[in-house]
């Protein structure tokens, strides 16, 4: 029989594509989908002509067919691959899960204002609406209580916003959020993950 093998197109330096990477990690298919680093700043030509005419990572190759969005790929990549599920069978938790999957782009809005100037005030509600949920389950420190694909689509977000405030504008997202701060521990004790994370100067 013959081995299969797919490919993710991923940029290092990307917090989407480093969703997928994580999510592939976790799985244990890092010999069934195969990286494929695409430099941002100098794309190849190939890509958008032969491979993903969005122009954008990440893309998986896969079945004949080309997929992209990091929420998509993630949820892609749990289903139709073997390795430990990353959704709960739990109607209350997956109900949940969906909330915190289409708050994403709102949370990363609401930090990134105060880059461009806003009040503290909105990113610090977002940090705080992640205080917030991370208390719903007490049967583990994560989201869902148990490491999910929440963790993995805000972990890459999480990360860079945790050192750029402190390093920037000396605000620690951790002080009074005390769930965040053993979130954020716990996220680092897996593997998974910790493969993933990159230096913090580096951009997407």
């Amino acid at each position: 029989m013959q081995f299969l093998h797919f490919r993710l197109y991923i940029s290092y330096t990307c917090p989407y594509a480093q969703r997928t990477w994580i999510t592939r990690n976790y799985k244990g298919l890092q010999d069934k989908i195969i990286l494929v680093p695409i430099d941002l700043k100098n794309r190849p030509a190939w890509y958008k002509e032969k491979v993903y005419p969005a122009n954008k990572v990440p893309s998986l190759e896969h079945n004949n067919q080309v997929m992209g969005e990091s929420l998509d790929l993630i949820r892609y990549i749990d289903c139709n691959f073997e390795g430990p599920p990353l959704f709960p069978d739990d109607p209350a938790k997956r109900e949940f899960a969906e909330e915190l999957l289409s708050y994403t782009d709102s949370f990363r809005k609401a930090v990134t204002s105060f880059f461009k100037g806003d009040e503290m005030s909105v990113a610090g509600a977002a940090f705080d609406n992640m205080e917030t949920a991370l208390s719903k389950f007490d049967d583990g420190p994560f989201f869902l209580g148990q490491f999910s694909l929440v963790d993995i689509a805000y972990a890459p977000f999480i990360e860079r916003f945790q050192i750029f405030l402190m390093e920037v504008k000396n605000y620690d997202i951790t002080v009074g959020r005390p769930r965040l701060a053993l979130w954020i521990e716990e996220m680092n004790k897996i593997e998974a993950y910790k493969e993933t994370k990159r230096d913090p100067r580096e951009t997407c």
